[in-house]
């Protein structure tokens, strides 16, 4: 037993809640072991009782400790990478409310089989600039010689090209971890709630976020929570208040290029965020599925900075096209075991086919300079976006484009409403606007890499338009 130290800065609760889990991951203490009384505790540490039965109160939500009338407390035996997945009440779910979708999605849904619409709703990139690649003929000898090959975890010359590719890439180690093959990284997040969250439990997120629009979290029970951002990424200060009131089992974020807002989270912050976690031991899912479109020199991802700390979700679908469907979920070994295993009991298995076709393309030779080609392409068209919405910049705020599929246009102007989003459907300009991703109806989000040159000039000129309308309305 540890002495605490008075003249730390942490509350003596805190310290307690690091003594226990420093002891749980050292092996000194194992799942199921039991904790000695509190009244012991509290003599052992030197504290009051009160103190003691804060610090378990915490461990109990954080879930590193179970207590149960008449059985005493001990070590949970589901910690990560060991938790079961949780046996849901259908009934008490089927009871909820069901999923109803936005009815300025239905719309825009109908309207995008019209002519002449401009969507840059779609969060995918123009067929004309998925990169081309040949694949060699597969005899089906070669298919059943490859599924000798499929692991639990997926293919693994696949596995061995995506982990040689972020090791040297991003510098991410994969020392005690593993990775999971999904179909697309969609699978990777349902995959996470389903095994690791149950009904009632809290994911915070950064607001507005594309995770508020998925009807996942509501027919799972889970909760969302949205914090406050600026634009270096999500505010430490409102992220900590956030999971003191709210108990926050997970942090999602999209640190490069978010979506919606194509934001690109600076260092500083990535480690100020990192810190608020580890300080309240709550783990992160960084999604990096823009990663791979950045314009400059990648910054450090959050996995890099924490690597036990963070579940890192990544994809090859925004590169490839949607047909070929293939994430994954980087995150210490005995996590992946236990996703891999629950993923196989939900049966969802991801396509061998996608697998060799995926495996292929990062082998071949054309693979980085389609890559770099691709890159040129989103820079200059992000460069001419920027240039070309110049003329209204006096009534909408444009984020600069660094790289991902968005950017973010704000109305400077008076108070919109969901009204007054209406005529962008009416003039066929399929955007995303900000209150399909939270509360706010001020913003949209853009997908400019749908603009060739001939495009963008119309797509300017309806804003122009519709700008005008907006303008007139508040006079």
């Amino acid at each position: 037993m540890r002495q605490l130290d008075r003249s730390a800065k942490a509350p003596l609760f805190q310290q307690i809640i690091t003594h226990v889990i420093d002891a749980i991951q050292a092996g000194e203490l194992n799942p199921g072991d039991k904790l000695p009384p509190e009244r012991q505790l509290a003599a052992n540490y030197g504290v009051n009782r009160s103190t003691v039965n804060h610090a378990l109160e915490e461990l109990v939500s954080l879930g590193w400790i179970t207590r149960r009338q008449g059985s005493g407390t001990e070590v949970a035996k589901g910690r990560w990478g060991s938790r079961l997945a949780p046996q849901y009440q259908w009934q008490q779910l089927l009871r909820q409310a069901p999923f109803t979708p936005d009815p300025y999605l239905v719309e825009l849904n109908q309207r995008k089989e019209q002519p002449d619409v401009l969507d840059l709703h779609t969060g995918e990139l123009p067929t004309s600039l998925i990169p081309d690649f040949s694949f060699p003929a597969m005899r089906w000898e070669k298919i059943l010689e490859a599924e000798n090959s499929l692991t639990a975890t997926g293919y693994q010359p696949l596995k061995d090209q995506i982990l040689a590719k972020l090791a040297n890439n991003y510098g991410l180690d994969g020392t005690g971890q593993d990775l999971l093959i999904t179909s697309g990284s969609s699978q990777g997040i349902s995959l996470l709630l389903q095994s690791l969250l149950s009904p009632g439990e809290v994911v915070a997120t950064e607001e507005p976020s594309f995770l508020f629009s998925l009807p996942m979290f509501q027919s799972l029970g889970i909760l969302l929570a949205g914090v406050a951002c600026d634009e270096e990424g999500i505010l430490p200060e409102a992220l900590e208040q956030c999971i003191i009131q709210k108990k926050i089992r997970f942090l999602y974020l999209n640190p490069s290029f978010q979506n919606p807002t194509g934001r690109l989270m600076s260092l500083p912050r990535r480690k100020a965020i990192i810190a608020v976690c580890q300080k309240h031991y709550v783990p992160i899912i960084e999604d990096d599925v823009f990663g791979e479109l950045d314009f400059g020199t990648p910054l450090p991802k959050l996995k890099t900075l924490a690597t036990d700390q963070v579940i890192y979700l990544g994809s090859l679908s925004k590169l490839f096209g949607p047909s070929i469907k293939i994430g994954w979920l980087l995150a210490p070994s005995p996590l992946i075991a236990s996703l891999a295993s629950a993923k196989q009991r939900m049966d969802v298995e991801t396509n061998i086919f996608s697998q060799l076709l995926a495996d292929s393309a990062l082998r071949s030779a054309t693979y980085e300079p389609n890559h770099s080609r691709l890159i040129a392409e989103l820079r200059q068209r992000g460069a001419a976006f920027t240039t070309s919405l110049k003329p209204l910049t006096a009534d909408w705020q444009v984020r600069p484009i660094k790289g991902g599929l968005y950017t973010w246009l704000t109305w400077r102007h008076h108070l919109l409403t969901r009204r007054d989003w209406e005529p962008f459907l009416k003039a066929g300009l399929l955007v995303a606007p900000a209150f399909l991703f939270s509360n706010d109806t001020m913003s949209m989000r853009i997908n400019y890499t749908r603009l060739e040159a001939e495009q963008l000039t119309a797509f300017v000129q309806r804003l122009t338009n519709i700008t005008e309308k907006l303008k007139k309305k508040e006079n």
